[in-house]
């Protein structure tokens, strides 16, 4: 399959060295591998190998390599300020592929600069758009919000096989990451955390409520939730503010990266595939062709909601309310499509018998129009 971000990569990657980034599993290591078909001598290095370790310290690999693959550099001590040495020396028309998970994101932001010198990707779970080759957009929506769009668990077509997967991918995942963010006694709070905020997707949550639950102070609970983050297993949307000091003081959403952790009724499984989807295109638009556009939600003092609302810059651009069925215009949309008519209202169905425009408002098929996203 080829995956999104094969085409930008292939352009950028000869310009600039590219760092790319994702959750654990999500296809880095795939996508790194079909690019390397595009080049006449790659050559793909893996830090926790060992052969490929003394290559790298050495710098033994070949001079004709055209694309140097580097993948879990971030373990080797003081390893952006090796790449800014590789990269300034490297050979004519050498390109470099950076891969890693949420550990190189979080490590890419301290330390000596890389300024100037790369191009960061973000890449994401399958999605209906990336799926529609392989069966209709119905299909792929439904898979996703049943298996999530982790490439393992979802081209296995298994509910079992997703199960099996997920148990252990988390295992794995507080095994060798959150220790490295945290420490071995935080491990029982975190996993109460993780459990609880599976049951509490799409709804604003408060730190203050969630310490309390969990006998821990608001401060270590905000700590965790951002560990959560830093891993790409939760991302948190935040309500919409022309003043964006007043937004991020405002309680926020959190969404999984994975849908199949969601433990709630169809409905809610469908906002969190649909949230994750409008992440990627979020990412892709910014990663991809430095737009300035953000992911957020909307809600006032008097209880008037919608799910999500895209805004570039200062300015909303879309509204957008997720149904599993109901076709009839919420209220909550119609109040602030009235509020924002610079701001096109839509109405995502995933079981829809007709589409319709309803005023300004308009209610489409949830499959259709995600598979026309960016990414």
């Amino acid at each position: 399959m080829k995956r999104y971000l094969h085409d930008v990569l292939v352009d950028d990657v000869r310009k600039k060295m590219v760092l790319l980034t994702g959750p654990r599993q999500v296809g880095k290591t795939y996508l790194a591998k079909a690019l390397m078909q595009e080049f006449q001598h790659p050559q793909y290095l893996n830090y926790d190998v060992l052969e490929d370790a003394r290559i790298i310290h050495q710098q033994r690999w070949l001079p004709q390599t055209d694309l140097l693959v580097f993948d879990e550099i971030h373990t080797l001590p003081d390893w952006k300020r090796f790449l800014k040495g590789v990269y300034d020396a490297r050979q004519p028309q050498q390109s470099l592929l950076v891969t890693g998970s949420a550990r190189l994101d979080t490590f890419r932001q301290t330390g000596a600069s890389l300024a100037g010198r790369y191009y960061h990707f973000r890449l994401h779970p399958l999605s209906v758009r990336e799926l529609r080759d392989r069966m209709p957009a119905g299909e792929a929506l439904a898979a996703l919000n049943r298996l999530g769009g982790f490439p393992e668990p979802l081209l296995s077509g298994s509910e079992q096989e997703a199960a099996r997967w997920r148990n252990q991918y988390y295992t794995d995942l507080i095994r060798e990451d959150i220790l490295e963010f945290g420490r071995v006694h935080e491990l029982r709070a975190m996993r109460l955390l993780l459990d609880m905020l599976r049951q509490r997707v799409g709804a604003p949550f408060s730190s203050a409520s969630l310490a309390r639950d969990l006998q821990l102070s608001p401060h270590t609970v905000k700590r965790y939730i951002g560990m959560l983050e830093a891993l790409h297993i939760v991302f948190l949307v935040r309500p919409w503010h022309r003043n964006i000091a007043r937004a991020v003081l405002k309680e926020p959403k959190l969404y999984f990266f994975d849908t199949g952790l969601v433990q709630g009724a169809d409905g809610l499984k469908l906002e969190n595939t649909i949230a994750a989807h409008l992440l990627k295109h979020v990412h892709f638009l910014q990663d991809a062709h430095g737009e300035s556009i953000s992911l957020h939600y909307l809600r006032d003092k008097e209880g008037h909601e919608v799910d999500f609302g895209l805004a570039r810059g200062e300015q909303l651009d879309r509204l957008i309310e997720v149904k599993l069925s109901d076709a009839a215009p919420a209220a909550g949309l119609k109040y602030f499509a009235e509020r924002h008519p610079q701001a096109q209202p839509v109405q995502l169905v995933q079981h829809l018998r007709q589409e319709q425009q309803a005023g300004p408002l308009q209610i489409l098929s949830a499959s259709r129009w995600l598979a026309e996203l960016a990414a």
